[in-house]
């Protein structure tokens, strides 16, 4: 089975949960920046968690679906429709052959995940098939979706059906993801001992125009460090949530593209279970910081898993349509 991407969207690419174990060779992650919708969605379509989705930052890609597929919108709210009628989000829907699916701009949030049952087929590259837009590889010949592309999928879609089918049911995605409420991101303390952390946690930053799958870019008072940690340094490890300070004050938080290392100061980490919560931030959005301690940011984590493991448990109970 096929799909046809009438048109692309911004920046839509196949991602999955990233390529590890390379950073000492300067290969980065990649990967879907929101881990949390990623998995959720492929849950939804009875995939693997780690199955490959299409992401999209604030606006999404126009598809024809030759044969019929289930697939399960995730992440950022967006205006999706199938003819004239709407397709929600955080939940299963079965498409008929045929089926020109069409998913507009996002509302809340900035990335929208597109699981499809079976998983898209793309070739796997150092143990991951996301696409490395920095590197120019994996996905779909290294780069973003662009009109005309044809997605093979692994396996036959979804069961036949002559009409849209939408879930009763769906997953709700807080605390997770709270759209419409303040974003607090939680930072472990950084390497650098003379970081500036009661300055970055007692501003309220605004994500810049800037910001891309490398890294959110922030405005804000100006943050200074004090000698030697400004002058005079050799680059170091960097990883998706380290949280650097350029020459200029203004910090950036890396995603999922970062390199592997970097000369800024590293004067915190965003923890793992708040990636989301980064991840689904828009240019003119805000977001504070708070300390966090290793066994606060461990508990949090599990704590995630855990909700993950039931809601995986949940979708495995349901029967279609109850």
């Amino acid at each position: 089975m096929t799909v046809r991407v009438l048109a692309p969207g911004l920046q839509a690419t196949v991602q999955d949960a990233g390529r590890h174990g390379f950073r000492h060779l300067g290969v980065g992650s990649a990967g879907a920046l929101d881990p949390y919708s990623h998995a959720v969605a492929n849950l939804l379509v009875g995939n693997r968690v780690d199955a490959p989705v299409l992401e999209a930052a604030l606006a999404g890609p126009s598809l024809r679906f030759e044969r019929a597929a289930r697939i399960a919108l995730c992440g950022a709210t967006v205006d999706a429709r199938v003819g004239g009628l709407a397709v929600p989000g955080w939940r299963p829907v079965d498409l008929p052959a045929g089926s020109e699916l069409r998913v507009g701009r996002c509302r809340e949030g900035a990335r929208l995940y597109l699981a499809i049952a079976g998983g898209w087929s793309v070739p796997n590259l150092l143990g991951s098939g996301s696409t490395d837009l920095r590197g120019g590889f994996g996905g779909m010949r290294g780069r973003a979706l662009v009109a005309g592309d044809v997605l093979p999928v692994s396996r036959t879609a979804g069961p036949p059906c002559e009409t849209m089918r939408i879930a009763r049911w769906w997953i709700d995605p807080s605390p997770d993801l709270a759209f419409g409420a303040s974003t607090t991101v939680r930072v472990l303390p950084g390497h650098d001992a003379t970081a500036p952390r009661d300055a970055l946690y007692a501003t309220s930053w605004r994500v810049a125009a800037a910001s891309d799958r490398q890294g959110l870019r922030l405005d804000g008072p100006a943050l200074v460090l004090e000698p030697p940690a400004s002058t005079g340094r050799a680059s170091e490890p960097v990883a998706p949530g380290t949280v650097q300070l350029p020459a200029g004050g203004q910090p950036i938080v890396l995603l999922g593209d970062a390199q592997t290392h970097g000369g800024y100061p590293r004067i915190g980490h965003a923890i793992a279970s708040d990636l989301p919560r980064l991840a689904q931030l828009r240019p003119g959005d805000t977001v504070r910081f708070s300390p966090c301690t290793p066994a606060e940011a461990l508990r949090l984590r599990r704590e995630q898993a855990s909700r993950l493991a039931r809601i995986a448990l949940a979708i495995g109970a349901r029967q279609w349509g109850t």
